[in-house]
């Protein structure tokens, strides 16, 4: 696991390789005392889940 420290308003970019070319930026928005809130922005036909959805989806719980 990558482990990175960022502050409100810096952003950790994914992918845009040679390898691996759809873009996935995320963005620090606002720091809580109980949480931090996340911005998302990637290609629209790249779903995006909360970890608890993504592993109902692939348990068959949940259709996509």
């Amino acid at each position: 696991m990558l482990v990175l420290s960022r502050k409100k308003e810096e952003s950790v970019v994914v992918g845009g390789s040679s390898s691996f070319e759809r873009v996935l930026k995320v963005k620090v928005l606002e720091i809580g005392t109980e949480h931090v809130k996340l911005g998302f922005e990637v290609d629209r036909d790249v779903p995006v889940h909360r970890e608890e959805v993504w592993a109902r989806i692939h348990a068959g719980v949940v259709k996509n």
